[in-house]
Protein backbone atom coordinates (compact mmCIF):
# COMPACT_ATOMS: atom_id res chain seq x y z
CA UNK A 1 0.00 0.00 0.00
CA UNK A 2 2.70 2.35 0.77
CA UNK A 3 5.47 3.64 -2.31
CA UNK A 4 9.05 2.48 -1.41
CA UNK A 5 9.87 6.04 -0.71
CA UNK A 6 6.49 6.30 1.39
CA UNK A 7 7.81 2.76 3.58
CA UNK A 8 11.07 4.44 3.99
CA UNK A 9 9.96 7.22 5.93
CA UNK A 10 7.62 5.41 7.97
CA UNK A 11 10.35 3.52 9.44
CA UNK A 12 12.68 6.30 10.07
CA UNK A 13 9.44 7.87 11.57
CA UNK A 14 8.31 5.16 13.40
CA UNK A 15 10.19 4.57 16.18
CA UNK A 16 10.20 8.33 16.92
CA UNK A 17 6.41 8.10 17.32
CA UNK A 18 6.15 5.11 19.17
CA UNK A 19 8.53 6.68 21.75
CA UNK A 20 5.89 9.93 21.56
CA UNK A 21 3.06 7.25 22.14
CA UNK A 22 1.67 8.19 18.88
CA UNK A 23 0.60 5.79 15.79
CA UNK A 24 1.53 6.87 12.24
CA UNK A 25 -1.63 5.53 10.37
CA UNK A 26 -0.09 6.31 6.88
CA UNK A 27 2.02 7.88 5.22
CA UNK A 28 1.62 9.84 1.89
CA UNK A 29 3.76 11.49 -0.57
CA UNK A 30 2.09 13.64 -3.88
CA UNK A 31 2.42 16.44 -5.70
CA UNK A 32 4.93 17.63 -8.07
CA UNK A 33 8.53 15.71 -8.11
CA UNK A 34 10.61 19.45 -7.73
CA UNK A 35 7.92 20.12 -4.69
CA UNK A 36 6.06 17.32 -2.98
CA UNK A 37 3.86 17.06 -0.13
CA UNK A 38 4.39 14.41 2.70
CA UNK A 39 1.24 13.69 4.43
CA UNK A 40 1.73 12.11 7.74
CA UNK A 41 -1.55 11.30 9.41
CA UNK A 42 -0.72 10.79 13.17
CA UNK A 43 -3.36 9.04 15.82
CA UNK A 44 -3.53 8.46 19.48
CA UNK A 45 -6.03 6.62 21.93
CA UNK A 46 -9.00 8.65 21.81
CA UNK A 47 -7.84 11.43 19.61
CA UNK A 48 -5.37 13.59 18.56
CA UNK A 49 -5.01 16.92 19.97
CA UNK A 50 -3.67 20.01 18.39
CA UNK A 51 -0.66 20.45 20.52
CA UNK A 52 0.26 16.60 19.49
CA UNK A 53 0.07 17.53 16.26
CA UNK A 54 1.97 20.91 16.51
CA UNK A 55 4.69 18.65 18.29
CA UNK A 56 4.83 15.82 16.19
CA UNK A 57 5.12 18.77 13.56
CA UNK A 58 7.98 20.14 14.91
CA UNK A 59 10.20 17.15 15.54
CA UNK A 60 9.06 15.40 12.14
CA UNK A 61 10.45 18.56 10.35
CA UNK A 62 13.94 18.32 12.05
CA UNK A 63 13.92 14.43 10.77
CA UNK A 64 13.22 14.89 7.62
CA UNK A 65 15.37 18.20 7.42
CA UNK A 66 18.19 15.65 8.05
CA UNK A 67 17.15 12.71 6.20
CA UNK A 68 16.86 15.27 3.65
CA UNK A 69 14.08 12.28 1.64
CA UNK A 70 14.17 15.26 -1.64
CA UNK A 71 16.53 17.20 -3.07
CA UNK A 72 15.40 20.67 -2.67
CA UNK A 73 12.25 21.86 -0.97
CA UNK A 74 9.16 19.49 0.46
CA UNK A 75 6.20 20.64 1.97
CA UNK A 76 5.24 18.39 5.51
CA UNK A 77 1.61 18.23 6.52
CA UNK A 78 0.94 16.26 9.94
CA UNK A 79 -2.64 15.94 10.10
CA UNK A 80 -5.15 13.53 12.24
CA UNK A 81 -6.84 10.66 10.13
CA UNK A 82 -10.27 12.12 10.10
CA UNK A 83 -13.27 10.84 9.59
CA UNK A 84 -12.51 8.93 6.14
CA UNK A 85 -9.62 7.31 8.13
CA UNK A 86 -7.21 5.46 5.64
CA UNK A 87 -6.64 1.92 6.46
CA UNK A 88 -3.25 0.25 6.14
CA UNK A 89 -2.24 -2.54 8.11
CA UNK A 90 -4.11 -5.25 8.97
CA UNK A 91 -4.78 -4.07 12.48
CA UNK A 92 -6.58 -1.20 11.28
CA UNK A 93 -8.68 -3.35 9.46
CA UNK A 94 -9.76 -5.90 12.26
CA UNK A 95 -10.33 -2.27 14.36
CA UNK A 96 -12.94 -1.22 11.78
CA UNK A 97 -14.85 -4.46 11.47
CA UNK A 98 -18.39 -3.44 10.66
CA UNK A 99 -17.54 -0.12 9.47
CA UNK A 100 -18.46 0.70 5.58
CA UNK A 101 -15.52 0.85 3.65
CA UNK A 102 -14.03 2.09 0.21
CA UNK A 103 -10.72 -0.17 -1.13
CA UNK A 104 -9.02 0.51 -4.44
CA UNK A 105 -7.14 -2.70 -5.83
CA UNK A 106 -3.05 -2.71 -7.48
CA UNK A 107 -5.02 -5.89 -10.02
CA UNK A 108 -8.63 -6.06 -10.80
CA UNK A 109 -10.09 -8.52 -8.96
CA UNK A 110 -13.71 -10.28 -10.38
CA UNK A 111 -13.06 -7.00 -13.03
CA UNK A 112 -13.10 -4.49 -10.67
CA UNK A 113 -10.41 -2.59 -9.01
CA UNK A 114 -12.69 -0.41 -6.78
CA UNK A 115 -14.99 -1.49 -4.14
CA UNK A 116 -17.57 -0.49 -1.43
CA UNK A 117 -19.16 -1.76 0.94
CA UNK A 118 -19.56 -3.24 4.87
CA UNK A 119 -15.83 -4.70 6.21
CA UNK A 120 -17.61 -7.64 7.35
CA UNK A 121 -13.69 -9.43 8.82
CA UNK A 122 -10.03 -10.09 8.41
CA UNK A 123 -9.44 -13.67 7.34
CA UNK A 124 -5.95 -14.30 7.80
CA UNK A 125 -4.18 -12.07 5.08
CA UNK A 126 -7.63 -11.70 3.40
CA UNK A 127 -10.28 -8.35 4.13
CA UNK A 128 -14.15 -9.67 3.51
CA UNK A 129 -16.52 -7.00 2.94
CA UNK A 130 -20.07 -7.56 2.19
CA UNK A 131 -21.16 -5.13 -1.23
CA UNK A 132 -24.53 -5.07 -2.78
CA UNK A 133 -23.57 -7.96 -5.05
CA UNK A 134 -22.54 -9.89 -2.29
CA UNK A 135 -19.56 -10.95 -0.21
CA UNK A 136 -16.19 -10.39 -1.59
CA UNK A 137 -13.07 -11.58 -0.48
CA UNK A 138 -9.99 -9.53 -0.94
CA UNK A 139 -5.60 -9.99 -0.60
CA UNK A 140 -4.80 -7.71 1.80
CA UNK A 141 -1.08 -7.19 -0.10
CA UNK A 142 -3.51 -6.14 -3.22
CA UNK A 143 -4.86 -3.35 -1.84
CA UNK A 144 -3.60 0.08 -3.08
CA UNK A 145 -5.35 2.23 -1.01
CA UNK A 146 -8.37 1.61 1.61
CA UNK A 147 -10.70 4.22 3.78
CA UNK A 148 -13.20 3.85 6.31
CA UNK A 149 -16.35 6.10 4.65
CA UNK A 150 -16.96 8.13 7.55
CA UNK A 151 -20.73 9.15 8.88
CA UNK A 152 -21.77 12.76 10.30
CA UNK A 153 -25.01 11.91 12.37
CA UNK A 154 -26.79 15.17 13.55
Amino acid sequence: MLSAKEQSLLDALEPRATEHGLEIVTIEVTGASRSPVIRVYIDVEGGISFNELTDAQSWMGEMLDEIDPFPGAYVLEVSSPGIDRPLRTLDHFRAHVGEDVRLKMLTSIDGRKSFKGKLASVDGDDIVIETEAGSVTLPHHEISKANVIGKVEF
